[in-house]
């Protein structure tokens, strides 16, 4: 599993990087955690990383840094910082990639495409993460539930270093799965991710806001519509964790669809995650989302194909207003969205 002491860069020590880190660590690997927040890094070297919540507690003696502060080259490496700070991340991270080796995106979005392009797709391998996690405080990580999680290679081979990191993962998800197909995953996790944007207008909890039935059309018509840019651009979607790609491929309210958005709920009840990232920082962090890397693109994906996507284009705009200030989150925002959901 593990060359003689070869270490694991882990770029972005948050919420997913954060566990995945500690858990690493924990199994003996030789991990280093880099970060951009000094205080993190700081509490991270001086206490451990706390990995707290249901899952499982517990606090891990970690090495950390800074950026600024890495040396050398490593063949193996997981990127897990916000999808919209990826360009600024290889900006960091690329001289210290081996000449043979390979970056893993544990990131939400379509991140894959902007490492290949920089760095070649045969130093690029995918990854679909679907656990909860937050980053709490310096040195603090929230494991709220497991959840699915993929590894694959972008063009589906089954490969000796594939079947290396899968073992990792397994490490911290003992149910994570080596696929041949983890563009489906990616783009299940797209459609499952829109519908996360449009719970995070709200105050509400994720499970409440995909149960409330006023809002089915919402929820029904994003799915629908990143599903019908995942045929155009001839991906099979995988489903996970209640999401169907089935169920948002047919007719409008399909009972399909219904059963899907349900089991999406349910699952989202038993998480001590309550909320989405996306909600946490609109509402807690007060910063940036990553909704110009994850749906503002598929907005374009449809623009050359040729499918309009009403319900995406108006939940950028909304989440751009409460990025702004210029709205509030609440169930009236959510409402917006209605008109572009037929």
């Amino acid at each position: 599993m593990n060359r003689s002491g070869e270490p694991i860069l882990i770029w972005g020590a948050g919420a997913i990087g954060g566990v995945l880190g500690a858990y690493l660590q924990r199994a003996g690997q030789d991990v280093l955690l880099v970060d951009v927040a000094g205080d993190h890094v700081e509490a991270m070297n001086r206490d451990g990383l706390a990995i707290e919540g249901p899952v499982e507690a517990f606090r891990q003696s970690v090495r950390a840094c800074t950026p600024a502060e890495v040396e050398g080259r490593f063949r193996r490496t997981v990127l897990a910082v916000k999808a919209h700070h990826t360009e600024a991340a290889l900006d960091m991270l690329a001289p210290h990639v081996a000449q043979d080796g390979f970056v893993v995106s544990a990131q939400n979005g379509l991140n894959e495409t902007v490492i290949a392009k920089r760095l070649g797709a045969a130093r690029t391998m995918g990854c679909f993460v679907n656990f909860g996690a937050d980053w709490q405080a310096p040195g603090r990580i929230l494991y709220g539930n497991r959840a699915a999680m993929a590894l694959g290679e972008l063009d589906g081979a089954a490969t000796p270093r594939l079947t290396q990191m899968h073992e990792l993962f397994r490490l911290v998800e003992p149910q994570a799965v080596m696929t041949d197909n983890i563009w489906g995953y990616l783009w299940g996790k797209l459609a499952y991710g829109a519908l996360l944007f449009a719970t995070a207008l709200t105050h509400d909890s994720m499970a409440d806001a995909l149960a409330r039935e006023t809002h089915f059309p919402v929820f029904d018509t994003l799915g629908s519509e990143v599903m019908s840019l995942a045929r155009a651009e001839g991906v099979a979607p995988l489903g996970f964790n209640g999401f169907d790609p089935d169920a948002f491929s047919g007719a409008p309210g399909s009972e399909a669809a219904r059963r899907s958005v349900a089991a999406m709920a349910e699952h989202n009840r038993h998480t001590a995650k309550t909320h989405s990232g996306i909600w946490r920082d609109l509402a807690v962090r007060k910063r940036q989302t990553e909704v110009d890397a994850q749906v503002l693109p598929l907005v374009a994906i449809g623009g050359r194909h040729g499918i309009a996507t009403p319900a995406l284009s108006r939940l950028v705009e909304l989440v751009h207003d409460l990025e702004a200030g210029r709205r509030e989150q609440s169930l009236a925002t959510l409402d917006e969205m209605l008109p572009a959901c037929a």
